[in-house]
């Protein structure tokens, strides 16, 4: 059996940041994820992606942001229990909790921390009759390497964050970008709906509003789509193509963890934001995008927030009676589990009451 102080759910970046604080209050950690390598979707669905709200990074790729993560904790020395899902969790009579993945590996610990992203998910697919037959041939639901589409024609649709943002980046990649969306307005930022409309006046994105995409063609692979306007007069728009991608976001399931006992509320944890995001659960947490509250705000900056008032707590409940003070941080090394001092770019500077 695997022991540890916190067990951590999920390795995204809430997750792997929630080691490195953690690790400052001397508590060892261990991560479960299901995935086979750590980052979440950083790492499975766009490591190419860039991300543009990490303080002090006016924008850093996603799989460059999971790297720096890890590079982070690495003083800390975090267990791993990769490739496998948390499936059951049992709470003892001296309170602490058993949690057993899908493949029979039992994990024991004062604290658990449920920061599990969205869950387990699957990409909301188009209403499109023959989509099934290109998939692999031409349409994807993810980007994980836009240099697949270098110098290719790409047809995007939707009306997000993701739409936008890809169909930004691609435009100094592919040859030919159409963005595809059923209404006039976008629900993206707004300065990314600003950039993609400037793009489209430079004809560098070719935008079809109040459209949508009906009909793939193709023999072997995709070669066309045809997009059909809410406008009768516009008709239909016969689009070549190589690449068709619906980005209509992903649909979250918390899977085996929604029948833990917690308080559910719209597919996300119910957490106390006025302490320590604690869940009705005592001793189990819930952390960054799958855990929700008043004001709850779907950040990766807001899980690292998270992450650091939450592992207070959690020293409280392990170590009773002790205080212990966070002064402050600066430029040195990071001592390890084992007092030896490790290459590293922060130092803490702490004391025990």
């Amino acid at each position: 059996m695997i022991q540890t102080d916190l067990l951590i759910i999920g390795a995204g970046p809430t997750g792997l940041f929630t080691v490195f604080e953690a690790g400052l209050l001397k508590l060892k950690t261990h991560l479960i994820d299901a995935l086979p390598q750590p980052g979440g979707q950083c790492s499975e669905i766009y490591p190419k992606k860039p991300i543009y709200d990490i303080p002090a990074y006016p924008e850093i790729l996603a799989g460059d942001l999971v790297a720096n993560l890890m590079e982070q904790i690495k003083p800390f020395d975090p267990g791993f229990t990769l490739g496998e899902r948390a499936e059951t969790l049992e709470k003892l009579e001296d309170g602490s909790f058993i949690v057993t993945t899908n493949k029979g590996t039992k994990h024991h610990a004062p604290i658990v921390v449920i920061a599990g992203g969205l869950g387990s998910f699957e990409p909301r697919k188009p209403p499109i009759a023959n989509i099934q037959d290109y998939e692999d041939k031409g349409v994807s639901y993810i980007i994980k390497d836009p240099e697949i589409y270098r110098n290719k024609r790409v047809v995007i649709s939707g009306g997000g964050d993701s739409a936008l943002d890809w169909s930004i980046f691609l435009a100094d990649v592919a040859s030919e970008v159409s963005l595809v969306h059923r209404r006039n307005e976008f629900r993206g930022a707004l300065d990314s709906v600003e950039k993609a409309s400037e793009l489209a006046k430079l004809g560098k994105i070719k935008l079809y509003t109040e459209a949508e995409v009906k009909t793939l063609h193709g023999t072997d692979s995709l070669s066309a789509v045809v997009i059909k306007h809410k406008d009768p007069e516009k008709g239909e728009s016969y689009v070549e193509t190589d690449h068709f991608i619906p980005l209509f976001g992903l649909s979250p399931k918390l899977g085996p963890i929604g029948d833990w006992g917690l308080e559910i509320e719209k597919n996300a944890i119910k957490v106390n934001n006025s302490y320590d995001y604690q869940t009705n659960i005592p001793g189990v947490f819930a952390i960054g995008d799958v855990n929700t509250y008043p004001g709850k705000l779907k950040l990766i900056l807001s899980g690292f927030h998270e992450a650091a008032v939450m592992c207070q707590s959690a020293y409280q409940i392990i170590n009773p009676g002790k205080r212990y003070v966070m002064k402050y941080t600066t430029v040195g090394g990071v001592e390890g589990f084992d007092g030896t001092k490790k290459e590293a770019k922060k130092e803490v500077v702490q004391s025990i009451l």
